[in-house]
């Protein structure tokens, strides 16, 4: 019987235990609540702990107002992601709890406001797979530079979802950027993470417009690329020995990027119909460049090595990866400053427009896609600029002449132009 009873009484315990745990937790958890709004000031008053049938006083303008069914409005409070979401629903209270328990459901579920759980991706995990299966297999010319701004953008943005890099934040990585580097560099880092999210939207890990597409690029100052002139490039010829002026001379003669000469093979170079068959570019399309005799003549003095196919490798085999220490070596020799190797591209194009080839056949040998980006490369010395304007000197006729009298009414002082 004691055993009962003490069972009896626990049982006992348990319930009012349970009953005051709920109701606690009623209490600290409060969705559903009602306010009522003075029809004088229009000031708003929480009642949820009045009965209907009393009057409230209001402090704002003094008058009495009268707690009903009718002029109490409900709201539904709830936390989606630590933020305070109230709505307001009306005065059908049984409509409000259904509500409430809607959104409860909805953000159990994680769709709540249109946000799906595959959604909410982590920007370090995404970025690490776009690199992974889309720079490395589209863009194997380009995995070097896409390392680069993979370890970039995860400095500025490790931590964050996709969802929350917004415009904003986006021009503030864009400010700060530019005060390490040139406008073009921060470009190029903008232009690969408006590519990711592009990715991203299209393999179905974020939804809505590309927040890269509302940032406005830097302005870039291309026009004043450096070229080699002619006397130039017979003191740089003077200097190519060895791999290091085969490389030059190649580039000079072709056009060819520096990568594509690194991994310049021979099978692709068709000594019978002088040609070079570059199959990985760039543009990810097939390129065929004409050799001239200069430059197969230099190709056939070139000794191969035994154990590599590479025309241009190391002791070991290998091919080159930078050649920046022998290029600044012959520049400085040949007493030539500010140049780069991509410059050697930018003359095989110069040349080739002062010589009067046309652009069209300029832009297939350079293997560009657009027209306009081969104008970039088209800007002509100015020894040919000069040619160009005494060409009117040697071609004038009789209307371009003065006479003896128009000569001394020029030089006359009560000559004035205004």
């Amino acid at each position: 019987m004691t055993t009962l009873g003490g069972l009896l009484t626990l049982n006992y315990k348990n319930k009012l235990l349970i009953f005051a745990e709920n109701k606690m937790y009623k209490e600290k958890n409060v969705g559903l609540f009602n306010r009522i709004k003075c029809p004088n000031c229009h000031k708003s008053y929480d009642v949820r702990m009045k009965k209907s049938g009393r009057q409230l006083f209001c402090k704002h303008c003094g008058n009495y107002i009268k707690i009903t069914s009718h002029n109490c409005n409900y709201y539904i409070e709830y936390y989606c992601e630590s933020k305070r979401i109230r709505e307001k629903i009306g005065n059908s209270k049984i409509l409000a709890e259904n509500v409430l328990r809607k959104r409860k459901v909805e953000i159990a579920e994680s769709k709540f406001l249109d946000i799906k759980k595959e959604l909410n991706v982590k920007f370090d995990d995404f970025i690490e797979q776009y690199y992974e299966n889309h720079c490395k297999v589209n863009h194997r010319s380009l995995e070097k530079c896409a390392d680069v701004h993979v370890k970039l953008l995860k400095r500025y943005f490790s931590g964050k979802c996709l969802q929350e890099i917004t415009p904003l934040v986006i021009e503030k990585f864009k400010a700060e950027r530019l005060k390490e580097v040139s406008t073009s560099t921060v470009n190029r880092s903008l232009s690969f993470l408006k590519a990711m999210f592009y990715k991203a939207i299209n393999w179905g890990q974020f939804e809505g417009v590309n927040p890269v597409s509302k940032i406005k690029y830097y302005k870039e100052n291309n026009k004043n690329l450096r070229f080699l002139e002619k006397h130039e490039i017979n003191r740089i010829l003077q200097f190519c020995k060895g791999s290091i002026g085969g490389i030059i001379i190649i580039a000079l003669n072709t056009g060819m990027r520096r990568g594509e000469i690194f991994n310049l093979k021979w099978r692709d170079i068709d000594f019978k119909r002088d040609i070079i068959s570059l199959l990985k570019t760039k543009s990810g399309d097939k390129r065929m460049i004409p050799i001239n005799e200069f430059l197969k003549n230099k190709l056939i003095s070139i000794r191969k090595h035994p154990k590599s196919e590479y025309v241009f490798c190391k002791q070991d085999g290998q091919p080159y990866k930078d050649i920046r220490t022998q290029f600044n070596t012959v520049l400085r020799n040949a007493g030539i400053s500010k140049m780069r190797f991509h410059d050697l591209r930018h003359t095989f194009a110069s040349q080739l427009v002062m010589n009067g080839i046309d652009l069209n056949t300029v832009r297939e040998l350079l293997g560009h896609a657009d027209l306009k980006t081969t104008l970039i490369y088209s800007h002509l010395s100015q020894d040919h600029k000069k040619q160009a304007v005494n060409v009117l000197c040697s071609n004038r006729d009789t209307a371009w002449t003065f006479s003896d009298d128009a000569e001394k009414e020029l030089k006359s002082p009560s000559f004035i132009t205004v």
